[in-house]
């Protein structure tokens, strides 16, 4: 039984306009966001931790999810789970969202109380016959993905995630993310479908109009530039960038840091995207001078000038690795007008704060360019609601990978629907 009319967003998705944007609907309507919600984050693999927040038997972090709620835990044999957070007697949160503290995971209601493997433990006054081995929680798929944790909501997750792990894994194993920590969390409500905050993320025609500290690290024309159009200035840091990426990815590469572009954004359901990418200036980090913002370096990496690994997942993730720290993001819809974007800034974890790093050094440039996105998502999520929205093309040259976002994004809202 679902609660939107299925041929209705059949019609929607077949008249699209191939590399146009969506229309209106898309972005505003609840009973898409529902579909949404049922076809795409209930579905699929989707990032939500990093197991260093779970370091020690004990640790425990629940994650909100549209209507679900998932425990993410660590047993006492040291194995990191996954249990939804409702109790198998009458269903109420075992947690609250955020970290917690926990020997047993303790209903607050009528004390029904499960071990760190999920097994009910304790039910008073259940009378004979009551079957604790019936009734542990329910298990959660969980991945993690050299320290990234990704779950999956479906019982029948897709198995394309063994392929993305293999892939990805010889990327990430250098920075090391078990031997780090959360060295700050933002949580970020955008006035937005999730939809425009992805799409936004997968472009950066925007950057130069509107990140002026992100693209003091960053290359605003690495994602793609119309040459014809660019003066004889900019044409010339598009091609400084352009060689800067060939010979750094032969360096790299030569010193056994795997760098070059994977990129499977519309061809699977765990649609992903990586490439280790110069930065500008001293090439060590996104921050404001491009230098290191923490001197304790990231696992074996002693290339100061490692420039930033990008990897993106479909549907709600992107981060960026670094040798010194790492930043990680995560998107949650709450509804069809408003995003929570999660952001965590990793660094060593014996690193020391005022020591090693200053937090603001940190995190400015992505604290920044969050607080400018969610205004540029606003803006578009009150232009198309407005009834004279026409969905425009996108740009050939800058926006080819919003176009494969919306491909794999309609693709996996077709099979669900059938």
């Amino acid at each position: 039984m679902t609660n939107y009319d299925i041929a209705a967003i059949r019609d929607l998705v077949a008249r699209r306009r191939p590399r146009h944007a969506l229309e209106s609907a898309f972005y505003t309507s609840p009973e898409i966001f529902a579909a949404d919600m049922d076809a795409i984050f209930n579905r699929h693999w989707l990032y939500v931790a990093v197991e260093c927040e779970v370091p020690e038997p004990g640790d425990a972090l629940a994650v909100d999810i549209g209507k679900s709620s998932v425990i993410i835990v660590r047993g006492d044999d040291a194995q990191v789970r996954a249990f939804h957070n409702v109790c198998r007697h009458r269903g109420a949160r075992l947690l609250p969202p955020g970290p917690a503290l926990v020997g047993n995971l303790v209903c607050p209601y009528h004390a029904w109380t499960y071990g760190l493997d999920g097994a009910l433990k304790f039910a008073e006054h259940m009378g004979d016959g009551f079957d604790r081995a019936c009734l542990g929680l329910r298990p959660v798929a969980l991945r993690s993905m050299a320290g990234l944790l990704f779950v999956c909501l479906s019982d029948d997750p897709p198995d394309d995630i063994d392929d993305v792990v293999r892939q990805m894994e010889p990327y990430l194993a250098p920075h090391d993310l078990k031997n780090t920590r959360v060295a700050h969390t933002a949580d970020l409500i955008e006035y937005g479908n999730w939809k425009l905050v992805l799409e936004n993320n997968r472009e950066c025609y925007h950057c130069m109009p509107n990140h002026p500290e992100l693209t003091i690290p960053l290359f605003a024309y690495g994602f793609g530039f119309a040459p014809e159009e660019l003066s004889a200035e900019d044409l010339a840091q598009a091609e400084r960038y352009e060689t800067l990426r060939r010979t750094s990815h032969d360096r790299w590469e030569a010193a056994g840091l795997p760098s070059r572009l994977i990129e499977h954004l519309d061809d699977r359901p765990t649609g992903f995207r990586t490439e280790r990418l110069p930065l500008d200036g001293s090439g060590e980090s996104q921050t404001m001078d491009t230098m290191a913002a923490c001197r304790v370096p990231l696992g074996t990496l002693r290339d100061k000038a490692a420039g930033g690994l990008h990897f993106w997942t479909q549907p709600n993730a992107w981060h960026h690795f670094m040798g010194d720290h790492v930043v990680t993001f995560s998107v949650i819809p709450l509804d069809e007008g408003r995003t929570l974007v999660r952001t965590k800034w990793l660094v060593h974890k014996d690193a020391v704060e005022g020591r090693d790093y200053d937090l603001e050094n940190l995190t400015s440039v992505w604290n920044a360019t969050n607080r400018q996105d969610a205004d540029l998502v606003e803006m578009t999520q009150r232009g198309v609601a407005d009834p004279a929205y026409v969905p425009g093309p996108y740009s050939p040259h800058t926006e080819g990978l919003v176009e494969k976002f919306m491909e794999w994004y309609l693709a996996r809202l077709k099979a669900h629907l059938g």
